[in-house]
């Protein structure tokens, strides 16, 4: 007889931007059977993408355990395949990339407050920026609240590690070990949380930080292994998959993996705590043992599995209810929490019971009203009361709640409006509401590190009663609207201003104290908007105009045009625009960050800039710009009075590039666009005819082509992480150092985060040097610019992260790069 699965709505509780999906029923009778574990497991590591997204997705879906992964950093120093996001915005879309892996291979994610200021050799490095107790502190609270059975690093401690914030991962990792269980170490947290000791601390070790793979395996022999490439029949994916699809949720890292169905062998070298034998959990207790006086619930849980149909699941709704009850008469403790929890949305999974509440507002001001939509879906034959809708904003219950009347206690759909009080914080990213530096973020409140994002802006809580049993169902509000390519779309709410400004570029350079046109884009998310637009200058520069009123429709914006002129004895400072409107000043930008594979983020930010008025010149005017992964190089080339064009498919012909003065190639060019290998042969001819290209950086592997040079070059790992590392002059008569501008030791002041990135190890001697640097303890990398003379052109490779130094604004930085620009005019 062919078997049927009956398809129920699983909506999660609390989840952002996650239209409610469908599942198997075959995948609710694994939740029930996870009704039986009690064992947890805490996996760490420094990054967005160092997890082991197949170990995860193993104790998760294959073991049931409560399965979770903290990360010290969001990676907000890393690069971007994706486009042109760094630094802040870059760790909202890996915060929010890492969310998206977890809903994939089942973990649960947390965050420490370090912000990864970019690549470091050794450990030693890290704590010189990183501040080692505060990030102790935030692994214990972790640790302490989670109460792991197991924890497990993904790095050593050495230089095996490959980075210096891996090292450091697993260093806090075995403090933290000890320190979570002693009640000495931060006693204020013991206010809420109580000490706990983990059975173990192993790393996850493989054959990637050994020479080679044979002395990976004659030194894992003695290790504790498993097979976990299991296949999962309730999922019908194996673990490899699972793995993949997580995995390829980091697209800003270009992360993108096949699924791998075959066998995974894992590694486990002991650390701390007992050591394993065969399996990391071979001693601990995951049964309902460990609970006292749960002995009822275990038959109750054992009853479910047994009389659980794949046809009809409502069938064991009476032992379901029974179950919650008995639960509930155990002592409080944190497994008492989780496993309500999970029998309430067992609950709503075998009923079908459709629960959302949707605006089609996407941002809220304070003071405004919002209408809702909740509806409220029984799919079941099963009698349902439902009773009131309370609302929260901010996690802050409202005082307003909505009652359903009898007649309609069997579900509806119900309309309302609530308002927003007029003292309602906006919906900055908690990490980012407090000033940060370039190590550490930090939060006003321990219990923000319990969640990776913002708890939902706000929130509704369904109040409903089956079968004499009454139970309360968080529900986000969200955005929801309908695409008419990509159909219906969910995403956040966001408390925010009525109006914002956005400047045109994040620093401003003024070349030779000559004025400059400095763009505010006004708009409104929402209602019609009256005000006046104005900017702050520098002490003694002049704004002209001193301001503009405007008006704005909904969902409006105009830009408007100031002029800036700089005083010459001022060299630096910052803008700063501002609105006022009905007496209230506001100086808060907003990006929006849009990718598909992500909830759409809204990120608000202090609408200043940083200015610099430097002694800059110029020859030729007109660049061609080949885009590579996305960068903001050229919003910096025309700070400086270069015409930018952006090139596409169809101007990469010789005839065309003949018009430019130079054509630079943007970050990673050779890495992502497919056509480079075609594009490189145009290029170099355009070189040959007395053109001037200039190549930013790529990484060695996957490569479109390995003819980057009119020469041979070879591109490395090297780099210099030290933005304060010294300069010296290989080559101090080239042209490149002296013209139109003369470079000095001064030009390499105030960069930041790094030199440079993947700087050629090897090239022909047809390429010459100019400059050489290193990293303290180490040699100098002279290949970090090289350039060749090429029939009556030039060709330039650059590994210094001009990505990285124009949009902070970096005036050394900016007249480098102009000379290189301006080679063979």
């Amino acid at each position: 007889m062919r078997r049927r699965f009956l398809f129920i709505l699983l909506f999660p509780l609390f989840t952002w931007a996650q239209k409610p999906v469908i599942v198997p029923s075959s995948v609710i009778y694994q939740e029930i059977k996870k009704l039986n574990i009690l064992g947890t497991v805490l996996y760490m590591a420094a990054h967005p993408d160092d997890e082991n997204t197949a170990l995860i997705a193993y104790y998760a879906n294959q073991k049931l355990y409560n399965t979770n992964y903290l990360s010290l950093t969001r990676g907000d120093g890393g690069q971007d395949l994706i486009g042109p996001e760094m630094r802040e915005k870059l760790g909202i879309i890996r915060t929010q990339e890492l969310l998206q892996a977890r809903r994939l291979d089942g973990g649960h994610q947390y965050f420490a407050t370090a912000n990864d200021f970019g690549f470091s050799k050794n450990p030693e490095e890290v704590f010189t920026k990183w501040p080692k107790d505060t990030l102790l502190a935030n692994a214990v609270w972790i640790i302490r609240n989670l109460q792991p059975d197991v924890m497990i690093t993904r790095f050593p401690k050495d230089s095996r590690a490959g980075h210096g914030q891996h090292s450091a991962s697993s260093i806090l990792a075995e403090e933290a070990f000890k320190a979570a269980g002693d009640p000495k170490m931060f006693p204020e947290q013991l206010k809420y949380v109580k000490p706990w000791k983990v059975k173990r601390l192993v790393w996850n070790t493989s054959a990637w930080a050994f020479s080679n793979k044979n002395a990976f395996d004659e030194y894992s022999k003695n290790l504790v292994h498993f097979n976990i490439g299991e296949y999962n029949s309730a999922l019908g994916k194996s673990i490899g998959e699972m793995a993949a699809e997580s995995r390829s949720m980091h697209k800003s890292q270009a992360f993108g993996s096949a699924g791998n169905r075959g066998s995974i062998e894992e590694y486990f070298e002991p650390t701390l705590g007992v050591t394993a034998k065969k399996d990391l959990f071979e001693d601990v207790n995951t049964t309902w043992s460990r609970i006292p006086h749960s002995e009822k619930v275990q038959l109750d849980v054992n009853g479910l599995i047994a009389h659980f149909s794949l046809e009809n699941p409502t069938i064991i709704l009476p032992q379901l209810i029974q179950t919650y009850k008995d639960i509930s008469a155990l002592e409080n403790s944190d497994w008492k929490k989780e496993k309500l929890n999970e029998v309430k949305t067992i609950i709503q999974q075998v009923l079908g019971l459709y629960l959302s509440s949707t605006t089609s507002e996407e941002t809220i001001a304070p003071g405004d009203h919002l209408t809702i939509m909740t509806e409220l879906t029984n799919r079941s034959n099963t009698n349902i009361q439902f009773k009131s809708i309370d609302y929260k904003i901010n996690g802050i219950n409202a005082t307003q709640s909505t009652e359903i009347k009898n007649d309609e206690g069997g579900g509806g759909k119900f309309q309302y409006s609530i308002e927003i009080p007029q003292n309602t914080p906006y919906s900055f990213q908690y990490w980012l509401k407090e000033k940060h530096d370039d190590a550490m973020y930090h939060i006003a409140n321990r219990s923000d590190l319990n969640s990776p994002e913002n708890l939902p802006a706000i929130s509704t809580t369904i109040h409903l009663t089956i079968d004499g049993l009454e139970l309360d169902y968080p529900i986000p509000v969200q955005y929801k609207n309908v695409d008419p390519v990509k159909g219906e779309l969910y995403n956040p709410i966001w408390i925010a201003p009525k109006g914002f400004v956005n400047l045109d570029n994040s620093a401003y350079i003024f070349a030779n104290g000559q004025a400059k046109t400095v763009k505010v884009k006004v708009s409104t998310q929402e209602d019609a908007l009256t005000g006046t637009i104005g900017l702050n200058v520098p002490k003694g520069w002049s704004v002209t105009p001193q301001t503009i009123a405007t008006q704005l429709t909904t969902h409006d914006e105009k830009d408007l045009d100031f002029t800036v002129t700089p005083n010459g004895h001022i060299q630096n400072g910052k803008i700063q625009a501002f609105i006022v409107s009905k007496g209230d000043t506001n100086n808060l930008s907003l990006d929006k960050i849009q990718y598909d594979h992500i909830p759409t983020q809204l990120y608000m930010y202090p609408a200043i800039a940083k200015t610099n008025n430097i002694d800059i010149s110029i020859k030729g005017k007109n660049i061609g710009y080949l885009m590579g992964a996305g960068d903001d190089v050229p919003a910096g080339l025309r700070q400086i009075g270069y015409n930018v064009t952006l090139l596409q498919d169809k101007d990469m012909t010789v005839a065309n590039l003949q018009q430019f003065d130079a054509v630079m190639i943007g970050v990673r060019a050779y890495n992502v666009l497919p056509k480079m290998a075609h594009y490189q042969d145009v290029l170099l001819e355009y070189c040959k005819n007395g053109g001037n290209v200039v190549a930013q950086y790529n990484v060695f592997r996957g490569l479109q082509t390995n003819k980057i040079g009119p020469y041979p070059l070879q591109l490395s790992n090297d780099r210099v992480t030290d933005e304060n590392a010294k300069i010296t002059f290989t080559n101090p008569d080239n042209k490149a150092l002296n013209y139109p501008n003369k470079i000095t030791e001064k030009d390499f002041d105030g960069w930041v985060q790094e030199r440079g990135l993947y700087f050629p190890n090897q090239w022909d001697e047809k390429y010459q040097t100019i400059i050489a640097c290193h990293d303290p303890n180490e040699k100098d990398l002279a290949g970090g610019i090289l350039i060749a003379p090429y029939g009556k052109g030039y060709f330039v490779y650059s590994a210094y992260d001009w990505f990285r130094e124009l949009p902070a604004g970096v005036p050394g930085a900016y007249r480098l790069l102009a000379n290189l620009l301006s080679l063979g005019k």
